[in-house]
């Protein structure tokens, strides 16, 4: 006679309904994204407008509605990592652009550093980006 094992059976369920609900497709990896400058340059002085574009690589489209947590802008690619100045976030002017407007108090090469969420992905996008402000 055979005999039915009602805790192993419910164990043995639970265990393929687990792994089953752990495989997921990712369409995506968050590495697929980058900012990418829309103008290399500024002049120096106060209230410049730096436009960068955050691109998906794979599909060369741009990612609008990202949301941008993380912005520096110092000196650090000539070695004034100190030299560092606020920057306001202003609204793009297209789908995909992120605009910000900072004081560049001197001529030289500035970083923007960005960290951004991609709404459905996980992970950040971080960006190093390098404008040069003229005289």
């Amino acid at each position: 006679m055979t005999s039915f094992n009602t805790p192993r059976a419910v164990a043995a369920a639970l265990i393929g309904l687990a792994l089953t609900g752990t495989t997921t497709v990712a369409l995506a990896d968050i590495k697929d994204y980058e900012f990418q400058l829309v103008d290399q340059t500024v002049q120096a002085g106060p209230d410049k407008v730096v436009t960068v574009r955050l691109m998906n690589r794979k599909t060369g489209k741009a990612v609008p509605d990202a949301v941008i947590f993380a912005m520096r802008l110092d000196m650090a690619p000539d070695g004034m990592q100190e030299m560092a100045t606020k920057v306001t976030p202003m609204p793009g002017t297209e789908p995909g652009t992120y605009r910000f407007k900072a004081n560049f108090g001197m001529a030289g090469r500035w970083q923007l550093s960005l960290g951004a969420k991609v709404q459905g992905e996980t992970g950040t996008v971080e960006s190093k980006l390098v404008v040069t402000a003229g005289k």
